[in-house]
């Protein structure tokens, strides 16, 4: 795959459209109702840093948490945003995090604090920041999975530790885009060689016998992730 046509498959996504659009509409509300020009700079930067440290924290302590497969109303959104995405890394249809599961993330961790900086507009702008912040996050993600390498460094770097991620130990490289918060928290490894592989890698922690007992999961998916994903039929 070329970089153009990385680029074209990336803007089809029905989730980027969504977050391009909705990023659009907050600005627009932002134009109707401003916030001063020093409100609104903090209250996008404040957004820019805060943001991959939610993420972080929703990567390592939500999506990769045993709580939320005991939980049968949770069971399928859990399934759907991450179990699905990890039981097969190359399956594109899960690349993308559900918009009723994000929109409302993306709105929770920005529009508070903008608001707190800069009322309604600081909201809009900052809102309109982790939209945006999320469609670049997206696309190194399609960098990740799809079958581009990248010439630059610092992407091929960032391919490389989230592969790890996810074929290695996925106890570790949480970030996608920015690896500072794994550095702060001792999360980040830059070696295979460095741990030893996860036999959870693939399946979360929810293993057959885990399975038994929490069913809900196994149901939905047809059974419970085992090896490697080229050694199984996607079902």
């Amino acid at each position: 795959m070329t970089l153009r046509e990385l680029v074209v498959a990336y803007f089809q996504y029905p989730a980027i459209i969504a977050y391009l659009l909705a990023a659009a509409v907050s600005v627009g509300f932002y134009v109707w109702r401003p916030a001063p020009l020093l409100n609104t700079a903090a209250a996008i930067g404040v957004a820019i840093l805060f943001y991959p440290l939610a993420w972080y924290c929703i990567h390592r302590w939500v999506l990769h948490s045993r709580w939320m497969f005991k939980v049968p109303f949770l069971a399928a959104t859990w399934k759907r945003i991450h179990y699905d995405h990890h039981q097969d890394p190359n399956h594109l249809e899960v690349l993308f995090g559900a918009l009723h599961t994000t929109l409302p993330t993306i709105a929770l961790v920005t529009a508070p604090l903008g608001y707190l900086i800069g009322g309604f507009g600081g909201a809009c702008a900052a809102f309109a920041t982790g939209l945006v912040s999320t469609c670049l996050y997206e696309f190194c993600h399609c960098i990740q999975h799809l079958s581009y390498k990248p010439k630059n460094k610092l992407l091929l770097a960032m391919k490389t530790r989230h592969m790890a991620h996810h074929f290695h130990d996925e106890t570790g490289n949480f970030g996608i885009t920015n690896y500072f918060w794994d550095r702060l928290f001792g999360t980040l490894y830059e070696k295979v060689s460095e741990r030893k592989k996860s036999p959870t890698v693939f399946n979360l922690g929810y293993t057959p016998e885990v399975a038994e007992r929490y069913p809900h999961v196994a149901r939905l998916s047809g059974g419970v992730a085992t090896g490697h994903p080229v050694t199984r039929i996607r079902r």
